[in-house]
């Protein structure tokens, strides 16, 4: 199979398409004929190097959508039945997604029933998962007005699709402005400065670490969130098939216009990244694996 390697921390020219065999089936393990997946700024991150967990040579990718090519639950995943794959350690621990086909923990695949296609498919996983997510966190009514800071990110972009009542910020905001919710992608960098735009009984979901800091540091919760205001989050690592079924049940029904910004293909993905590490990213990019393009063909 065809898969992309990273032997070294580096810029995106570690990532290097090589062709490998195909991973063979273990207890508790079934294999996946990947269609395609997105692409991360966790990834990014691994990539260079910035996961201290995470040892070389790796197969990167977090996420994945395809079908089930060999199985170890014939019940539940029987061969041939469509998949969504997040969260877990793919791509961490143990290999991911940057290839043709993935092995995967069976816990760690999800049976989908849908008719959406593979791209749009593909945009789903990781992002609007997050953002649905964040959305029913929120608990955003017509009454709302509503901030998204890094509201250019796959993310950010994502949450906008489930509501149009979206103020799109990436900078400083004016001292006077205030919000009933607001959505922060940027992080612990600019939480602070979110709540002190929050009315008052409103909500902040951070969910987001864009600003490349990990922690909220000398917060006094008492201060901070002195005008009655809640903090949240959505941790997209709480997931379950019933929660999956459910989101994709819900773009179906209100016709989320769910779509990516930039589509590659895996012999592309050195400019996937190039261009999600741009300061012209926008949304969400996807690579995907066409049937007539796989190597055992």
């Amino acid at each position: 199979m065809k898969a992309v390697i990273v032997s070294k921390a580096g810029d995106s020219s570690v990532l290097k398409v090589t062709q490998i065999a195909k991973p063979q089936v273990k207890s508790g393990w079934s294999l996946v004929k990947i269609m395609g997946f997105g692409i991360n700024r966790s990834e990014i991150f691994t990539r260079q190097g910035l996961s201290p967990s995470v040892t070389f040579p790796r197969i990167l990718g977090i996420e994945c959508v395809g079908v089930i090519e060999e199985t170890t639950d014939e019940q539940r995943l029987p061969v041939g039945q469509k998949i969504i794959s997040i969260m877990g350690e793919m791509g961490r621990d143990f290999d991911g997604s940057y290839a043709e086909y993935v092995l995967l923990p069976n816990d760690q695949i999800y049976p989908i029933s849908t008719q959406l296609d593979w791209a749009t498919l593909a945009t789903i996983p990781e992002t609007y998962y997050t953002a649905f997510g964040a959305y029913q966190n929120l608990k955003i009514t017509s009454r709302d007005t509503v901030l998204v800071r890094a509201g250019a990110s796959g993310v950010g972009t994502a949450f906008v699709k489930y509501d149009d009542l979206v103020i799109d910020d990436n900078g400083v905001l004016k001292t006077d402005v205030t919000f009933t919710k607001i959505l922060e992608l940027v992080g612990p960098a600019t939480i602070k400065d979110s709540l002190g735009h929050l009315q008052e009984n409103g909500i902040i979901c951070s969910c987001g670490q864009l600003g490349r800091k990990w922690y909220l540091e000398e917060f006094d919760p008492i201060m901070e969130l002195k005008n009655n205001v809640y903090l949240t989050t959505f941790y997209s690592g709480n997931v379950s098939q019933d929660k999956i079924q459910k989101m994709l049940a819900y773009i179906e029904q209100e016709q989320v216009d769910v779509r990516p910004e930039r589509v590659f293909d895996l012999d592309s993905i050195q400019a996937a990244h190039d261009y999600l590490d741009s300061v012209a990213a926008f949304g969400k990019v996807i690579v995907l694996n066409k049937e007539e393009n796989f190597s055992d063909k």
